[in-house]
């Protein structure tokens, strides 16, 4: 699995059009609010053209990408928080994902309804940042009631717990989302068990704009601008909805047309590793070709665990050749013969890209 992410956004602004993209499956998508009651989930494979390049040396007998979970929530409005349009319900589905991507419309069009009236990309996040704080300090004062009588009973955790909390409840009422904290806060939050703070989430902002203004417009330079630096990146739903209903060549020449590398929804897997710090590293045999995410930083004993906690326990060695050097000397026994296959321990830093056969005892 690559990472879980949870789509979010005011009522038609393109979601459930972006979540039909992605994973090809064919949800509802109706004009009208809470389309969307249930959350739709959908399993993506990871683009990385690495795998079938290394699949095209080694011919496996299978090929296995990495993948990424997205969950399509339905539209949040003003009172979700206190439950407004099924709210509070939507709201749990949020904490169980790793990253928010938060669809923003940024398009005019008098056919498409907008549940305030009229389009205001500042105004639109601002309203679902507002809920998603108020469920959050909800969460705090809630846990921080739970833990009083333990720090009264001379609980130490606890009373780690409700100082921390009470912390990031007033941080939240006076400067808003928890992921704008410092991260000595965030660290100290990170103490606390079985609280999950939506707001403490990356959010990738997703600009959904007409097929005319992939490169941005007004309101994309409003929201960036609002934003100071936050991720912000431009696709056309609806477009990336109609591309996946293409055939691989006719996607490529349909991207010559546009002037484009790669489709919106490729930008957004890889916006999500890069807000994630995640990589990539590749086993291959004559059996499979698989990739394997893995956090930045992580060494050898905890990539080899990703395949399995056995292969921790009884970890020997890696044998580690670079995916340049894989591709450039067309596969192992090339790299081996170029003195490029190298044997490395439990504390070798895994690179990006890097192929890897783990040694384990038996």
């Amino acid at each position: 699995m690559g990472f879980q992410c949870g789509i979010v956004g005011l009522p038609n602004v393109g979601k459930s059009s972006l979540f039909r993209a992605l994973t090809g499956s064919q949800v509802a998508a109706e004009n009208y609010p809470f389309c969307t009651i249930d959350p739709n989930v959908g399993i993506v494979e990871v683009p990385d053209d690495r795998v079938n390049q290394i699949a095209a040396l080694v011919e496996p007998e299978r090929v296995i990408h990495a993948t990424t979970k997205f969950v399509d929530i339905a539209g949040l409005v003003k009172g979700a928080a206190q439950g407004e349009g099924l709210g509070n319900q939507f709201l749990s589905h949020i904490r169980e994902t790793q990253a928010i991507a938060h669809v923003v419309r940024c398009y005019d069009d008098p056919d498409v309804q907008h549940v305030h009236g009229s389009v205001d990309p500042v105004r639109d996040i601002e309203i679902i940042d507002l809920e998603l704080v108020m469920a959050d300090m909800d969460v705090c004062a809630k846990h921080r009631q739970k833990w009083a009588k333990q720090t009264k009973a001379g609980d130490k955790q606890a009373a780690f717990n409700e100082s921390v909390l009470a912390e990031a409840e007033e941080f939240l009422g006076n400067k808003g989302p928890i992921r704008l904290a410092d991260d000595e806060l965030k660290q100290r939050l990170s103490q606390v068990e079985g609280v999950m703070l939506i707001t403490s989430k990356p959010v990738i902002y997703v600009a959904n704009v007409a097929e005319d203004d992939l490169l941005g417009n007004d309101y994309v330079d409003q929201l960036k601008a609002h934003l100071q630096g936050q991720a912000v990146m431009c696709l056309c739903a609806k477009l990336e909805s109609e591309l996946s209903e293409l055939s691989h060549s006719e996607k490529q020449l349909f991207f010559q047309e546009l002037g484009l590398e790669e489709s919106g929804l490729s930008q957004l897997i890889q916006a999500g590793y890069r807000l994630l710090n995640l990589q990539s590293y590749f086993t291959a045999g004559p059996q499979e070709v698989r990739a394997w995410t893995i956090q930045s930083g992580m060494n050898a004993v905890e990539a080899a665990g990703k395949i399995h906690t056995d292969f921790m326990k009884h970890f020997i060695r890696a044998e580690v050749i670079g995916y340049d050097d894989f591709i450039a000397k067309s596969g192992e026994a090339g790299a081996k013969e170029s003195g490029l296959w190298r044997l490395e321990g439990k504390q070798y830093i895994v690179q990006d890209g890097d192929v890897i056969f783990f040694r384990v005892s038996k």
